[in-house]
């Protein structure tokens, strides 16, 4: 590939988990894999938006390994081939993620421009990106590492702050960093948006990739070195480039804030308004989102009466509230959320309370994602689990067996082609099979439609641990 200054390669940075959006984001299908402001996802409103600046390569995606089939089909659903999807074998945060995106690039071009983007970002003016981003690319030219200020427009205790040094001599409008705040109480935010200095740390950034590698090795030579050795050591999977899972796990935990950023003396500041959230709390997607004429944010079948700044979600069922003003009502198959507005940076502490009682409400929907469709849990009991899967056309199952558990399908729609060692066979709507414990099987849609199915399992153990893959096409 032919690269100069003159190309942007965007890095979308997608392995958060998003708890303080619970329960619509989970680990198994976090915020930025969510419809949450339109029918797109905030992964794809991120990847569409960069069609408004010019130079611009194909992204190159950084995203949790159990995630990858999900943000595969959704870069296929809006037409985007991505430069390379990027596998994180385990979490290491924004530095090791960012520097193993840079070492990639730098491998196709060391004076390869990045520009790093979390992928749950919400921006409306886009005109305001693709001017900030090109004055970014000026700066970042001249071996600078450049971060973006969102100018506050009220005192946010959830964002951490910059505070601008002196001018550029080059750029009047952009500065050198003076300092990185933490997150503030409410007075020390006050005060922030009174001064005038400071402004919202973004998160998002433009450096060249040699640049970079350079100021990480000089200050986290550690995470530098374990990144390198997961880039170098990768493999190819599919479209997926898998990092080294031992050598990625060698590199320690920080963000790109606190092994770069806030050390070197190559940070600047572009300050842009833009129509920026990081869309972190149920509070701030009230803010981003259309209201009704009592400030109300309704989706879903949802009624209200003599309510007032209200965000309501319904996701499975009616969703009512009568006289009750500044709460955050959301809910799910399995899960209902409601807290006041006030509160709305308290929700992770529902997700840790989760995590110590051994739940699993925190970690996944009753409807789980697979690469071949999604099954959802519909009833349990002692000895039985029964759950309702859609296999995509085309889509086949793994190879597999059970050690625990028998199963029954009855065809809802489609044609389902089972295997098993004995013989294979088409079902059609309203046929049903048989699989005893301890038989190979396998599940195929060989039709054009989706296939749906009732599975009933019945044993001493229905997790879905006591699955045995014989053979499997997503390397599973």
């Amino acid at each position: 590939m032919n690269s100069t200054l003159d190309t942007l390669f965007p890095v979308i940075l997608s392995g958060g988990a998003g708890s303080r959006l619970w329960p619509m984001s989970r680990e198994a299908l976090p915020k930025q894999l969510l419809p949450l402001i339109s029918d797109q996802t905030m992964l794809q409103e991120t990847v569409l938006r960069l069609a408004n600046i010019p130079a611009i390569a194909p992204p190159l995606l950084v995203c949790n390994n159990e995630h990858r089939f999900l943000a595969a089909e959704q870069l296929m659903q809006i037409g985007v081939k991505p430069l390379a999807l990027m596998l994180e074998p385990l979490a290491r945060n924004t530095a090791a993620a960012i520097a193993a995106a840079a070492k990639y690039l730098y491998d196709i071009d060391p004076d390869a421009m990045m520009l790093v983007l979390p992928a749950d970002h919400l921006i409306e003016n886009l005109n305001a990106l693709s001017e900030a981003v090109e004055q970014a690319r000026q700066i970042a030219a001249q071996d600078f590492l450049v971060t973006f200020g969102l100018a506050p427009n009220s005192p946010e205790t959830g964002y951490g702050y910059i505070h601008k040094g002196e001018a550029l001599s080059e750029l009047d409008s952009a500065f050198r960093v003076d300092r990185f705040e933490e997150k503030p109480d409410y007075d020390t935010a006050c005060r922030y948006v009174d001064d005038g200095g400071y402004y919202w740390n973004s998160g998002m950034f433009v450096f060249k990739a040699s640049v970079f590698l350079e100021e990480l090795n000089q200050y986290e030579p550690e995470i530098a070195l374990a990144s390198a050795n997961a880039v170098k050591l990768s493999q190819t999977d599919f479209d997926f480039t898998r990092l080294d899972q031992n050598a990625f796990a060698q590199s320690p935990s920080k963000s790109i804030d606190y092994a770069v950023m806030e050390r070197t003396n190559k940070a600047a500041l572009v300050p842009v308004s833009m129509g920026w959230s990081d869309i972190g709390s149920w509070s701030s997607l009230w803010i981003a989102n259309d209201k009704d004429e009592f400030g109300n944010v309704k989706r879903g079948d949802v009624f209200s009466d003599q309510s007032m700044n209200c965000f309501l979600r319904a996701e499975s069922r009616a969703l009512a509230v009568i006289g009750v003003e500044d709460l955050i009502v959301v809910e799910t198959s399995d899960a209902v959320l409601v807290v006041h507005q006030d509160y709305a940076e308290d929700v992770k502490n529902v997700v840790e309370h989760l995590k110590a009682q051994n739940r699993t409400e925190h970690l996944q929907h009753s409807r789980v994602y697979r690469p071949w469709g999604w099954y959802e849990s519909i009833d349990s009991g002692e000895r039985f689990l029964v759950k309702r899967i859609m296999v995509n056309p085309g889509a086949k199952l793994s190879l597999q067996m059970h050690h625990h558990r028998a199963e029954h399908w009855v065809v809802v729609s489609g044609t389902a082609l089972i295997s098993s060692a004995n013989e294979s066979k088409l079902l059609n709507e309203n046929q049903s099979t048989y699989i005893p414990v301890g038989e190979i099987h396998r599940l195929e849609n060989p039709g054009k439609m989706p296939l749906h199915l009732i599975e009933v399992q019945s044993g001493s153990y229905l997790s879905e641990d006591d699955i045995v893959r014989l053979d499997d096409n997503y390397n599973r």
